[in-house]
């Protein structure tokens, strides 16, 4: 077998990079510095003997090559996560139990598919999954009722549980696909429809309203639902306009088109979803797990996202310990 030349590090700087548009925010994300990722872009580009990328647009665009490429590693690199998630699968097989917290913006696709990954590789395990608000979820965990919990991370650090970051997950505005409102209007309250806000017994609701207070912003209070399906139906028949995140956009897939997303306009905020453990619960049991939750978030939720709205590629994103907050 002839050997490859090409560095597996070279490959997954190069997917950040066409991912994001930019070497600084693959930087981040991979904990490199710009120089070293603009070097594994330079040496891939090399050893390729072809301009993966036009270098000279802001956000950088892959070349008609470069696209095919990208194309061709995302499959290896998704073969490499198989095979590497089947070989921990030997520490799954040997698990009993196992129970999950999530919340419900996962329920639509994510959820179902990470369950029927861990049956497979768990076969002998009894599986347990829940789904609940993040406060109930952290509760839970730190009771050693679940094993693992997703939940959006709370203002103030839990140091009784291991939280590995997940997820950021902007605000941005929902409108109806039909409306030709922009952003500042409604936050202005020159909207000709009312605000639909999230309940504040969830910590989502309780986030946005933090904001909107600190931007000074007085919006009538007349319309408040803990169900995000409920809101996104709402606005989808013209009934209002919400602020909300692309995750609950994505989940929402019989409602897509006939909304309309808008950046949350000046200063963007967001909220961060993190994967907890009780300090005692085995590391190697919920290291695949994660793995696979990343893989199933990224291609289920982002990419999709991102395919329809470009501006999102910045803010919606995987997080890991190197770059958890903005």
């Amino acid at each position: 077998m002839k050997k490859s030349g090409l560095s597996l590090k070279w490959l997954e700087v190069f997917q950040q990079v066409a991912r994001s548009g930019s070497v600084q925010s693959a930087a981040e994300y991979s904990g490199l510095s710009i120089s070293t990722v603009s070097h594994h872009i330079k040496s891939l580009e090399t050893a390729l003997g072809t301009a993966l990328f036009d270098h000279n647009r802001r956000p950088m665009r892959l070349t008609p090559r470069g696209a095919v490429f990208l194309q061709d590693v995302d499959d290896a690199l998704h073969l490499l996560h198989k095979a590497e998630v089947e070989v921990q699968s030997g520490t799954l097989s040997d698990t009993k139990s196992l129970s999950i917290a999530m919340i419900e913006d996962f329920d639509s696709e994510i959820a179902p598919e990470l369950a029927r990954l861990l049956s497979s590789s768990m076969p002998q395990c009894a599986f347990r999954h829940l789904t609940r608000p993040s406060h109930d979820i952290l509760a839970l965990v730190r009771a050693q009722d679940v094993d693992i919990g997703i939940a959006a991370k709370p203002q103030f650090d839990q140091p009784d549980l291991i939280e590995t970051p997940l997820l950021r997950d902007p605000y941005v505005l929902v409108l109806p696909q039909s409306s030709d409102i922009d952003a500042d209007a409604c936050l202005k309250g020159q909207a000709s429809l009312p605000l639909l806000r999230y309940s504040a017994d969830h910590l989502m609701g309780r986030q946005i309203e933090a904001q909107l207070k600190r931007l000074k912003l007085k919006l009538p209070t007349s319309h408040e639902f803990e169900s995000n399906e409920t809101i996104m139906s709402m606005v989808a028949a013209g009934s209002g306009w919400a602020i909300t995140t692309p995750t609950n956009y994505a989940r929402s897939t019989r409602f897509q088109r006939q909304l309309r997303l808008l950046p949350f306009p000046g200063k963007g905020f967001a909220r961060y979803l993190s994967v907890f453990t009780y300090e005692t619960h085995p590391s190697p049991t919920s290291a695949p797990v994660i793995s696979t939750l990343r893989q199933l978030i990224q291609t289920r939720a982002i990419d999709p996202a991102i395919a329809r709205m470009d501006w999102l590629r910045e803010g919606f994103r995987l997080l890991d310990e190197t770059n958890s907050n903005d």
